[in-house]
Formats: structure tokens, C-alpha cells, sequence
């Protein structure tokens, strides 16, 4: 039974890995994204299609500007909870995506023609 288990755990868990991926190729489809990023909360890089320095930077002061954010909107409402943060300027917009452990970062060129 034991191995049975296990197969059906590895099935699971090859599932739920490819769906990951079929999503994460589909957000780098859309016009504009530059690159997707998901950490931890902490900061530390699960997956990156970012070149490493880039990915490193962005996860230390996203991790730091998301935990900024979901205090001030716990601090606002404290039964509330941060569910999405954009930030916009002329040549980028960032997209974070909180969860309770990951946060899913999208960069994209809003201006971007295809």
C-alpha cells in the first residue's frame, strides 16, 4: 500500500507542477510581461524568469514593500487583508500576488505594442 501511496503523491505533486507551469507560460504570453518572479514571503526565489541579480533584488524589496502594504491594511481594517498590490509608473507596472507562504510578482512594460 505504501507504494501506492507514494505514486499517487508523485502523480499529485507532477500534476499540480504542471499546472504551475502552463500558468506561468500563459502570463508570460500576455503583451508587455518582462518577467515573472515567485518567492517566499521572506524573499527567497522559488521560480524566476529573471536573470538572478535581477531576481535577487526584486524579491528583497518586494518582500519588504508587500509586508509594508498588508500592514497598512491590516492597520486599516484589522479583519482585512492584503489581496493584490500594483504599482505603476510610465515605463513598468508591477503586479504582486500575496498567499499565505509565496508571492506570485509579474513585471510588464504597460505601454508594450505585442
Amino acid at each position: 500500500m505504501a507504494s501506492s501511496n507514494t505514486t499517487s503523491a508523485a502523480s499529485a505533486a507532477s500534476t499540480t507542477s504542471n499546472e504551475v507551469e502552463e500558468t506561468l507560460a500563459r502570463i508570460r504570453s500576455h503583451k508587455g510581461v518582462e518577467g515573472v518572479l515567485i518567492m517566499t514571503k521572506e524573499g527567497a526565489i522559488v521560480h524566476s524568469s529573471l536573470s538572478e541579480e535581477q531576481s535577487k533584488a526584486h524579491a528583497a524589496l518586494i518582500s519588504q514593500l508587500t509586508e509594508k502594504a498588508s500592514m497598512l491594511v491590516t492597520s486599516l481594517e484589522p479583519d482585512d487583508e492584503l489581496t493584490f498590490l500594483r504599482i505603476r509608473s510610465n515605463k513598468k507596472e508591477i503586479m504582486v500576488a500575496p498567499d499565505k507562504e509565496f508571492l506570485m510578482l509579474v513585471i510588464q512594460n504597460p505601454n508594450a505594442v505585442e
